[in-house]
Order: C-alpha cells, then structure tokens, then sequence
C-alpha cells in the first residue's frame, strides 16, 4: 500500500520543464517526503519532450532522469507519465497533430509509432533508476477521443487496444522483470459515458494496474453535496466498480487521482473530505496506493487556469503546508500499519453485452440506477461491489472474488453526471 502525491513544481507549473529550477525542485521533494508520503508522480510535457515526430529532445528526457534523481535523494519513489497529455484544462499536444497536420493519436500509424518510440527511449533513459517504479501512458488521453471534445481525435474500441498494445510491448518484458508497473489512466468516462471508445474492458485488464481518477466536480458534489456519502464515497465506489471488468480477481487498483475542488468541496471542509474520502477507500481490498492530487498549489500570476485549479495543493504557493496537507500527512501517518481489506461478499450486477461492454454505461454514472443502488447500501452499513452478468453467471469466477450474494437493479441513467469541470466552458462544447 503506497500513499503518495502528484508533483506539480511550486515554481511556474509544469512550464517549468522549459528551464528547470532544480533548488526549488529539490525543496519540494524534501516537503513532500515530510509529509511521511513515499513517491510522487512526475508529468514532462509531451511537446517538449517530442516537438516533432521523428525528434526526441535528449535534453528534456535527461530533465525526467534529473527529476526523478532529486526525488530518491529526498527517499521518494518516482511514476513518470508519457505522451503527456492533458493537464488542469490545458491540452499539451504537439504540433504535428493538430492544424494542418491534423491526425489522430490514436488511429494514425505513424503517430503511433513516433508515440511509442518516445515511451521506450523514456523508459530506457529511466531504467537504470533504482528508485523509478512505473511508467503510466498519459494523463486522462481518452478526453481527447470524446465527442466533448473541441479538436476530437477519431478512434474505435478496437484502435485503442492496438494503441495500447503499441506502447507498452516494447517494454513490458523488461519493467516485469524489474518489478515495475506499466499502466495508462482515463477521466470517468471510461466508466460513466456510453459510446465512449475506451471501455471498462481496457481499464480494468490492460496494463498491470488499473487507474482511478476520482473528481467530484463531475456532477456528483454539485447534486448531491461535497460531504455527502455520494461524494465522499465516489473514490470508493469508481474502485469497486472497476473490479467487476477485471478478468484477474486480484488485479490491484490504484486511486491515482483524487482532490478537493474548490469549486465544490469547501475549503474549509476540504481536511474532512479528505479523511472521509480516505477512511472509506482504505475499506477496498487490492488498493494499490493512492496519490493526492496534488503537491503545490498554482501560482496565481497563471492566466487562464478554472479558478479552483490554483488551489488543490496540499502546499501553498509559498511552500506553506496548508490544513489539508497537514490532514492528509496524519492520515497517511496512521494507515502505515493497516492490513489489506477483507473482500466484499456482496455484488450489484451490471448488465454486459458478448464483448463486457455495459449495456448502460450510464447508469453506472452519478444519478443512474446502479451509483443509487451501491450508494444507498453503502450508507446502510453494507459493503456492496459490481460484477457483469457474465461473471455472475459462473460460480468460479464469483467464489474467487468471495462473491455469495448478487443483486439485480433495473437500468436508469444518471442525470447528474457532467463531464465539464469547468462551467465557464459549457456552451463552447455545446457548440
């Protein structure tokens, strides 16, 4: 069990790659490690590190090495993400994708390949590092293949699989052999979004580990409240529910992603978000670690950024630990010495088509029938999970989950989910 903390440099954000102020990257890694925490995930900006196809800049790759050296020396593990991505509303995508060179990420063959040269030659830079422990393919890259999106990326289910086959094969003999993770991390959309291309199927089985990003700005804060059981039990719930798709019963779960928004979680109560939110995710079994989003706050000379975006750090931007870290670091302080979670005996059914895909993503969602159902068991004292269909159609799967009672629910999709964190930019989607 890991308990660590999403790195953004408390000196100019992530454009801080451009020219790196390593004294101050070093002050933070020794903050962080303070805390107790014991690694931190690291973001290098994609078009810095690939600014054109079939160029990669060996000084920015160094910069990576260089980081994730100053973060061992303060006793933290390093996870890099590559082909990065989408960061705090900001698309940071290279040039020979967009405009006149127009293509998908996803579906483009010489894309692909220049995306997947970039992953090995990052890896292969990292691997001498004893304490680099995992490689994630991006931060949140589905949001680029949904319809939401302004400059949409084309893709099929099918283009996504050879996607992520293209990326981690490579180098996936060697990372087992060293004892690393290869993985890759979508929004809730995987989870929530009908006719999305990425599926629960790819969450939950490519990669060693499946990745949550647990943000209540998605429609669940704003309907049902910021200390609601629905809220404070979202991350909770997106873990459970990511379990029924697994074809491993003991694959681990990584809360890779969680935070208090300001714009629907109170300052003043985010400290009690946090607790809750981490008091009931510990009650899953098979959790991998979890990773507050994030370390720093951003500074407020930063145009253009939704208004909470500057202040989710557990740090502010002067380095001063703020009520929620200070909550966050005794959280993890007492949990250093807890067990693994006894499994969970009773499982809602989500219904499958042949290939596991939800007939009703939706109602997987806030509002919808199954969200409704887990939570209000939940609140009564139970500990329910998700199985599909399928498996709950075969007694070897569910005996080795543990599973002895399932439970059937008629389908409603959800009406509170909203995929927009950000309000202001409602209508230019809608458009």
């Amino acid at each position: 069990m890991r308990f660590g903390v999403n790195y953004t440099p408390s000196k100019h954000w992530f454009h801080s790659w451009l020219d790196p102020q390593w004294d101050s990257v070093k002050a933070d890694m020794e903050a962080i490690a303070g805390l107790g925490l014991d690694h931190v995930r690291i973001f290098p900006l994609w078009p810095i590190l690939q600014p054109n196809r079939t160029f990669i800049n060996r000084k920015g790759v160094a910069d990576v090495r260089r980081m994730v050296d100053i973060a061992a020396a303060a006793g933290l593990d390093s996870y890099v993400d590559v082909i990065q991505g989408h960061m705090s509303s900001f698309d940071f995508v290279p040039s020979w994708l967009v405009s006149w060179h127009k293509a998908s990420m996803f579906s483009d063959k010489e894309a692909v390949e220049a995306e997947a040269t970039l992953t090995s030659e990052l890896y292969e830079a990292l691997s001498g590092e004893p304490r680099f422990k995992g490689l994630t393919f991006g931060n949140e890259c589905n949001q680029f293949a949904d319809k939401s999106h302004p400059r949409r990326m084309y893709a099929t289910s099918n283009d996504i699989t050879t996607w992520l086959e293209a990326l981690e094969s490579p180098i996936a003999a060697e990372a087992h052999e060293s004892g690393r993770v290869l993985l890759h991390s979508e929004n809730d959309a995987v989870w929530y979004v009908d006719g999305h291309p990425f599926l629960p199927t790819h969450a939950a089985n490519q990669g060693d580990v499946t990745s949550i990003h647990s943000w209540v700005f998605n429609g669940t804060a704003q309907h049902y409240g910021s200390l609601s059981q629905e809220s404070v039990r979202h991350a909770e719930y997106l873990v459970e529910l990511s379990k029924a798709f697994a074809h491993d019963p003991q694959r681990p779960v990584w809360l890779q992603e969680i935070g208090a928004p300001g714009n629907v979680v109170d300052p003043v109560d985010a400290p009690e978000f946090c607790e809750q939110s981490l008091d009931h995710v510990l009650d899953c079994s098979n959790l991998y670690g979890v990773t507050w989003w994030c370390s720093h706050d951003v500074d407020s000379s930063m145009a253009d950024f939704p208004p909470f975006e500057h202040d989710l750090g557990l740090f502010d931007q002067s380095g001063a630990l703020k009520p929620i870290g200070k909550r966050f670091s005794e959280i993890v302080r007492a949990a250093a010495h807890r067990v693994d979670a006894a499994q969970r005996t009773q499982a809602i059914v989500i219904p499958v088509d042949e290939k596991e895909t939800p007939i009703l993503r939706a109602a997987s969602a806030p509002g919808g029938s199954l969200f409704e159902e887990w939570m209000e068991r939940s609140a009564r004292g139970e500990r329910p999970t998700f199985v599909t269909s399928r498996a709950a159609r075969d007694p070897a799967l569910l005996e080795a989950r543990g599973i002895t009672e399932c439970i059937t629910v008629e389908l409603r999709a959800g009406t509170a989910y909203n995929v927009v964190s950000d309000p202001s930019l409602e209508d230019a989607i809608a458009g």
